[in-house]
């Protein structure tokens, strides 16, 4: 006979949920066009509709619309801030995101100084006494690695690019992404600066266990200035044409 420690509970099934599939990022600040958690919690249906199998929300108000409306695995997560660690920076803030209803919480899980004063692992230990697995949002590797025996129950590479002063690099980070991926024996999840369905894929096939998609989908002020952009580098033909 099986004990109840044998079967996992549906927030710990929320990762297998995800396994090899789309997770979309369904967020928008305040002062954007689409702030808002009834208008999020939209994004996520519609998400969902195009074939996401989870979403990625911010903040407790989203977290709670969004988990209403759909019924696939949310990861949340709380920007507090702008600088430092930001991304759930304290084991009240991660506490507030589950009980919102995330089913996995995602947190910053660099090398920086958390603002409460808990370490990584103190954070993690604490939340998974209460029942609930973690995603590390990393920059680099030698932080996924802390983050695993810190008892991340996965890494992301949410952060590579974002924890210097330097801007970052065009592109998604595959190096760290395939280098994670062979050594962790969690799963990794490829996130940050994937802009096309061709990049999503190919993080799959570089041993991504699930692939999270933000701007390229839900911020359509950022996806209409990168056509505008391209349009303006070539000026305007029909201008040029017309006679003096």
């Amino acid at each position: 006979m099986h004990s109840a420690q044998d079967h996992p509970t549906p927030r710990e099934e929320a990762l297998g949920r995800i396994a090899g599939s789309l997770v979309v990022s369904c967020q928008a600040l305040p002062g954007e066009p689409l702030f808002g958690a009834g208008i999020m919690a939209r994004m996520a249906v519609a998400a969902l509709q195009g074939g996401a199998s989870g979403v990625r929300v911010n903040g407790p108000e989203d977290i709670a619309a969004v988990r209403a409306a759909v019924p696939v695995p949310v990861i949340g997560l709380w920007k507090r801030g702008d600088t430092g660690v930001y991304i759930t920076p304290t084991l009240a803030d991660a506490r507030t995101v589950a009980a919102a209803g995330a089913d996995i919480v995602a947190l910053d899980a660099t090398d920086r100084p958390r603002p409460d004063g808990l370490t990584l692992t103190e954070t993690i230990t604490a939340l998974h006494a209460d029942g609930v697995p973690v995603i590390a949002d990393v920059s680099t590797f030698d932080e996924g690695i802390a983050a695993r025996a810190a008892g991340a129950d996965a890494v992301a590479t949410t952060l590579s690019g974002y924890t210097t002063e330097d801007p970052p690099p065009p592109g998604p980070d595959f190096a760290l992404l395939t280098a994670l991926a062979a050594r962790l024996d969690v799963p990794v999840i490829a996130e940050g600066r994937i802009s096309t369905p061709q990049e999503a894929a190919r993080a799959l096939s570089l041993g991504a266990h699930a692939v999270v998609v933000g701007g390229a989908i839900t911020r359509p002020t950022a996806i209409t200035e990168r056509f505008a952009a391209a349009l303006r580098s070539v000026g305007n033909p029909l201008a040029e044409e017309t006679p003096a």
